[in-house]
């Protein structure tokens, strides 16, 4: 038959064993139940098993970066890096704004010659120096506001033949500025003349020969103007090839 429980011999080995491990299993090894068949010697020797068995994956790991992120261990220097704000290294910085033009100039486009009218010419009184001067001006015939400025060219018109005209001598007076024209406005000129003397076909006190040619042709804004004499009409009569003309005016000399 058999007997409950296990063999004296082998009881006593266990709790010899037991006992030489109290040192490393415990407090419950220290007051290890001399029967190995009791309910307490079971339980306690689950316990010591279960702490034995569990002290080298109880310790803390070293601390090691929760998300992946660069060491917390202090720098050479023993300082700790500064804080930069997310996004602060690659964001560029903004371009300063350009500046802004008040002026009209540049947003007022330049007078088309297809848009400008030349009117007659007006005779002025001799002067003192044996010169004259004509005054004229062109119109904006246009529907939008334009600029015109500077010296024009002025020819003389062979047999009144604008393709055959011979230029003059242009000497500047005065100093040019835009002209801003409203539709129906004017830019004004002034030329001036070597006076031919004498009467009849008259002559040059230079000796040069004088021509009398019944229309200028004025270029300004890319194109050309054939004027005529007003005033019940005339020719231009001059010497010497040279004209005087002041820049286009805001107003009548």
């Amino acid at each position: 038959m058999f007997r409950r429980g296990a063999p004296e011999g082998d009881a006593a080995s266990v709790a010899g064993s037991g006992r030489a491990n109290a040192a490393t299993a415990g407090p419950c090894a220290a007051s290890l139940p001399s029967r190995p068949d009791s309910p307490s010697f079971a339980s306690c020797m689950l316990l010591t098993a279960c702490q034995s068995g569990g002290g080298s994956t109880g310790a803390a790991p070293a601390s090691t970066p929760a998300d992946g992120g660069s060491s917390s261990a202090a720098s050479p220097s023993g300082a700790s890096p500064s804080a930069v704000p997310a996004g602060a290294a690659s964001r560029p910085a903004s371009p300063a704004p350009l500046p802004t033009s008040h002026g009209t100039t540049s947003a007022t486009p330049a007078c088309a010659a297809g848009a400008l009218t030349p009117s007659a010419a007006h005779g002025l009184e001799p002067n003192p120096d044996h010169t004259y001067g004509v005054l004229l001006n062109l119109a904006n015939s246009g529907s939008r506001t334009c600029l015109i400025e500077g010296f024009p060219t002025v020819a003389i018109a062979g047999q009144g033949d604008p393709t055959r005209s011979r230029p003059l001598k242009v000497t500047p007076e005065g100093t040019a500025h835009p002209v801003r024209l409203a539709p129906g406005g004017r830019a004004y000129l002034k030329l001036t003349f070597h006076e031919v003397m004498g009467e009849a076909d008259g002559y040059c006190p230079s000796g040069a020969t004088p021509a009398a040619p019944p229309s200028l042709v004025v270029g300004a804004a890319g194109g050309r103007f054939q004027v005529e004499m007003g005033d019940g009409g005339g020719n231009f009569a001059e010497c010497d090839d040279i004209v005087r003309t002041t820049a286009f005016l805001s107003d009548q000399p």
